[in-house]
């Protein structure tokens, strides 16, 4: 005959252990789908070359010119100021932090659009795309008007009206599925 004796701390022990391998678990299920969440909400930031970067701004619906307006490198600050961190803020909207490039050389491409709505015909809408290492890490949709504006590369009035946007998903006024 076999006995086995058990006490309260061999259970107190087995029953941490158990939701510990529980937790874990949970935490990779998680931070996987988190993961293929961004993979399946990010668009295609590859723009290494002309094509691949007017094939980026085609995502969101912009025609631009085959031709940028303007190439430049700039560098990235260490600190961020007021207007830095207002423009880091598009950034993060759009999934971006530039945060992650400080003090890191990049290049400015800035194409002129023209299909912008109410603007078209007129020279004063710009997408401006930064790039490292062949890949997008922030940009922008500005005009180059008086008063202009600012957004990331999806149009906020095609938001804001419930139009489908690149990916062919609905999204309401606050930008939300």
């Amino acid at each position: 005959m076999f006995v086995y004796s058990v006490n309260k701390k061999q259970i107190k022990l087995a029953v941490v252990v158990i939701a510990l391998i529980m937790m874990c678990i949970m935490l990779a299920f998680l931070t996987k789908q988190s993961v293929e969440t961004v993979k399946l909400n990010s668009t295609n930031p590859v723009a290494g070359n002309e094509n691949e970067r007017i094939a980026y701004l085609a995502q969101f619906g912009w025609s631009v010119d085959n031709e940028p307006v303007e190439i430049k490198e700039i560098i990235i600050p260490a600190e961020f100021d007021e207007v830095y961190e207002k423009y880091n803020a598009i950034q993060l909207e759009q999934g971006f932090d530039l945060n992650n490039y400080k003090l890191q050389r990049v290049k400015k491409w800035t194409y002129k659009i023209n299909n912008y709505p109410g603007y078209e015909g007129r020279d004063c809408i710009r997408a401006t795309l930064l790039i490292s290492d062949g890949k997008v890490i922030g940009g922008d949709v500005c005009s180059v008007e008086l008063n202009g504006f600012m957004h990331g590369f999806v149009n906020p009035k095609t938001v804001d009206a419930g139009v489908p946007d690149s990916s062919g998903t609905t999204v309401n006024e606050t930008g939300k599925n």
